[in-house]
């Protein structure tokens, strides 16, 4: 007995190894999804549960974990979402990617008719297993209430970006593009995105739902893809994940 008992870790030694909140391995063992034991009124995880657990998030068998393997610092990435409730999980996803990387989380959101609010986007990412809480008590995670035109975006992301990167910090930053938007105004945000990112620590993701995609010009929508470095696209049916690459010498 006393051997086996030198193998458990106590939930702030987890939290420690795998870099996360001790929230977080708290909702872990509640949820069953880390193997524990509660001996009194702590949890306790086995060495061997623990680096199975490891194992399978290496595996990358959740959103999260495949997010994680995809996503690069600097990165600029097309989101593209099946319906709201699938784009909530991918905000969550990516941010808890930022979280791991040690990165400051920006949302950025349109106070406009149909758009969630502040409050509803909290209660949207912390149902998705994001600790909103937390992190905005700890300021690693901000919500930006934009305004003025889409161009003023770039300016912001780059103050930003500078702020975060002098203090060795990457800044992961997460945009809508609302159904009413001017296709050429933000297609043109976006190419100075891609050049500020390139120099950057900066994590770029704009997502943007299936059915207004699907509105766009066949020749935009490329555009729109091309210019990001990669794009993500999550269905009710599955996920896609997908590179640009430079064209192929001759």
């Amino acid at each position: 007995m006393a051997e086996r008992l030198e193998g458990l870790l106590g939930t702030e030694e987890v939290a420690g190894y795998l870099g996360v909140g001790q929230v977080t391995v708290y909702r872990w063992c509640r949820e069953g999804s880390l193997p524990c034991v509660k001996i009194g009124r702590r949890w306790r995880v086995r060495r061997g549960a623990l680096e199975k657990f490891v194992r399978k998030s290496e595996r990358s068998e959740t959103l999260t974990g495949r997010l994680r393997d995809f996503i690069e610092v600097p990165d600029n990435v097309m989101a593209v979402a099946q319906n709201r409730a699938l784009q909530h999980r991918l905000d969550a996803s990516f941010f808890r990617v930022g979280e791991a990387r040690g990165g400051t989380l920006v949302k950025y959101h349109r106070e406009a008719e149909g758009m969630p609010t502040v409050d509803e986007l909290r209660g949207e990412l912390s149902r998705n297993g994001l600790e909103v809480g937390r992190l905005e008590a700890e300021g690693t995670l901000r919500f930006v209430t934009e305004g003025g035109e889409p161009g003023e975006r770039l300016g912001e992301v780059r103050r930003l970006a500078a702020e975060e990167g002098g203090e060795g910090r990457s800044v992961w930053a997460d945009f809508d593009w609302e159904d009413d938007l001017d296709l050429e105004a933000v297609l043109e945000e976006q190419r100075a995105f891609t050049g500020l990112v390139e120099d950057s620590r900066l994590v770029v993701k704009t997502a943007v739902l299936e059915g207004a995609l699907d509105g766009w010009p066949g020749e935009t929508q490329r555009r729109a893809q091309v210019m990001h470095a990669g794009t993500v696209w999550l269905s009710e049916s599955g996920l896609a994940l997908s590179r640009v690459t430079p064209p192929p010498a001759l």
